[in-house]
């Protein structure tokens, strides 16, 4: 096509214009960048204009197209002294501010300049992580069509720039990922902004070069997440009402109505955040970027790399994350990738957490770590009953051993990691113990070794949290378990001797999976989440019949519940699940059939849709009684 450029004539002063196509335009470039060698500027400085424009004077879209073709195919006259200027307006250029043609055009520029040596490789990959993020005046945009459509845009062709780079020089993405790690924005940059980056991490985490820069991608984003997390302080989610016990403060201050028909849902999380979030931007922030992460995990789990992802974040978990002090949201990242696969990535975390819990040389990293074991064990819906008691065994034993090496008294100090231990186990207790405890083989378990335990001159319910030991006592009697009767309820939060064992850092109320505060983080974790309402409920009940059933009372037996416990979801079952549903659903039914026993005929009342099916049941029972 034909270009028009300003050309100077033999034998004139003056700049004319004249028609010349591509090719010749090729060589007035080449000519441009030998004079600026040899002393004459002039036309090197026409060139800078066009890459550079005056203030108020719109470019040439189809010159600056054509000049950086030309460029591409020069790269070897140019020179890193004398061409500076040219170099760094060219890599200066925001890809956001132009057409795919101009994008292409630079893209073709970027790739060409970083083959043709050494030392222009790491200008030319600032410049493609300097695209990562827009302009600020194109944040309004991005939730616009036009700006999301021009994000696309721009994000493929980094991408794919970085890969073509990566494989003309191998060593390319050593230097990438400390560049991407260096510039990665401060925990106060705009929420766009900093979305945008830790998004083009992610999708090099999983792009070509993923093998490559993946790790040191993911560690960085956990590493991010972890110091917005931090620079939220307690203050600003609570006041800590030390009048209330742990369990009631998730009653009376973390949970919403679950009934859409009282308030309508959105309105009330938003509200309901606003009370503890209300101008954290930072928060604010995390909530995205975790919502962000989520949405790769799952991305990571429909492409069949869940597993070796996890591996990476586990590893940032127990460098960071764990000891960070009192981390509030970031874990829960691991929390969700293990919801996802609970049979490979969860049983992982709950091995790393014991395995720390056990061999770790620090007390404050056992603590840390037994605390998490515990808050994963009791709130992960996901997580099969037998898999929860399998580890509550395990905290029985390793405490029961303590026991039997240790002599004297309480010593809060002294036996922080067997107090930490102790707390753990009750705390899951206080989650899960009427399941555990349906199962018989469990209950004889648990049973063996616990109340020795609960005995010992250590005292453990003197030490652990009172909140946490009067809940666990009150529920021990409903489900019936031997435990200590003697203990005397302090009705307080916390005692001298809990935070004696949990030192400075107060280790010993740290709970590291309550109820996820962040309102969009929550929509992921919330299906997969046990809250204590939950649980408090079922107990409740037991609380109600234990007051007794009057003469007068019909008692209702086959209500919604009582029956056989069918699995319907299709999900594949262990043979361990099986046999434990199976123990749990015959002691319901010897159960039942007790208290049938026990009752007038007259008094027992069917369900309407089971009426006919009376007769049979009861029939049933009487068989299975003369089988046992």
């Amino acid at each position: 096509m034909g270009i028009e450029l300003h050309a100077e004539k033999a034998g004139c002063a003056e700049m004319e214009i004249a028609e010349i196509t591509d090719s010749d335009l090729f060589k007035l470039v080449r000519h441009a960048l030998k004079s600026a060698l040899q002393g004459d500027p002039d036309q090197y400085e026409q060139l800078l204009r066009v890459m550079h424009p005056d203030e108020g004077v719109l470019p040439d879209v189809a010159l600056l197209v054509t000049c950086l073709k030309a460029l591409s195919g020069s790269v070897s006259c140019l020179d890193i002294v004398h061409h500076k200027s040219l170099i760094a307006s060219i890599l200066q250029m925001s890809m956001w501010n132009y057409g795919t043609d101009v994008m292409d055009a630079l893209m073709e520029f970027n790739i060409s300049l970083a083959a043709s040596s050494g030392q222009y490789v790491d200008l030319c990959l600032e410049m493609l992580v300097s695209n990562f993020m827009p302009p600020d005046s194109f944040i309004s945009l991005l939730n616009q069509p036009p700006g999301i459509l021009r994000k696309g845009q721009v994000i493929d062709r980094i991408h794919s720039t970085l890969t073509y780079i990566a494989k003309l020089l191998p060593l390319s993405p050593l230097r990438l990922e400390r560049m991407i790690t260096e510039r990665m924005p401060h925990i106060f940059t705009k929420e766009p902004l900093i979305l945008i980056y830790v998004e083009n991490m992610l999708k090099l985490e999983s792009g070509a070069i993923g093998d490559l820069v993946g790790r040191t991608m993911l560690v960085a984003i956990m590493d991010k997440l972890i110091d917005l997390d931090v620079d939220i302080a307690w203050d600003d989610i609570l006041q800590e009402d030390f009048t209330k016990g742990i369990f009631d403060m998730e009653l009376g201050d973390l949970e919403w109505p679950m009934d859409d028909g009282q308030q309508n849902g959105d309105e009330l999380q938003i509200s309901w955040m606003e009370r503890y979030f209300s101008g954290n931007l930072n928060a604010q922030k995390l909530d995205s970027l975790i919502v962000l992460t989520f949405e790769h995990l799952n991305f990571c789990k429909e492409s069949g790399r869940l597993s070796q992802v996890f591996h990476t974040l586990l590893q940032s978990f127990q460098q960071t994350v764990l000891m960070a002090y009192k981390s509030k949201f970031a874990q829960f990242v691991l929390f969700y990738a293990c919801s996802l696969d609970p049979e490979n990535c969860g049983r992982r975390f709950a091995d790393t957490l014991f395995h720390k819990f056990k061999s770790s040389k620090y007390p404050e990293w056992r603590m840390s770590a037994v605390a998490y074991l515990a808050s994963y064990l009791a709130r992960a819906k996901f997580l099969p009953i037998s898999f929860v008691a399998e580890y509550v065994e395990s905290l029985l034993e390793w405490c029961s051993t303590y026991c039997s090496n240790q002599g004297g008294s309480i010593n809060p100090k002294a036996h922080k990691e067997f107090y930490a231990g102790c707390q753990a186990m009750m705390y899951i207790l206080c989650f899960r113990m009427r399941s555990m405890l349906a199962i018989p083989r469990i209950r004889s378990r648990i049973s063996k070794h616990i109340e020795d335990i609960l005995r010992h001159p250590l005292s453990p319910l003197m030490v652990c949290l009172p909140s946490i030991v009067e809940e666990f006592l009150r529920l021990a009697k409903v489900t019936h378990l031997d435990v200590p009767d003697n203990f005397v309820s302090s009705n307080l939060l916390e005692s001298e001797l809990s935070m004696a064992f949990g030192g400075r850092e107060r280790l010993d109320t740290f709970f590291p999976f309550d109820p996820c505060l962040l309102m969009k983080s929550d929509r992921f974790i919330r299906p997969n989440f046990v809250y204590w309402s939950m649980v408090r409920s079922s107990y409740d009940n037991d609380d109600d019949d234990d007051e007794g059933t009057s003469d007068e009372d019909d008692i209702e037996i086959c209500t919604a519940g009582n029956g056989i416990n069918i699995p319907n979801d299709g999900a594949a079952r262990s043979y361990d699940q099986d046999l434990d549903e199976f123990e749990i659903d015959l002691h319901r039914l010897m159960t039942l059939k007790e208290e049938m026993l026990a009752l007038p005929w007259q008094r027992v009342v069917p369900c309407h849709e089971e009426l006919k099916m009376l007769v049979l049941i009861r029939g049933w029972l009487w068989q299975v009684t003369e089988i046992m």
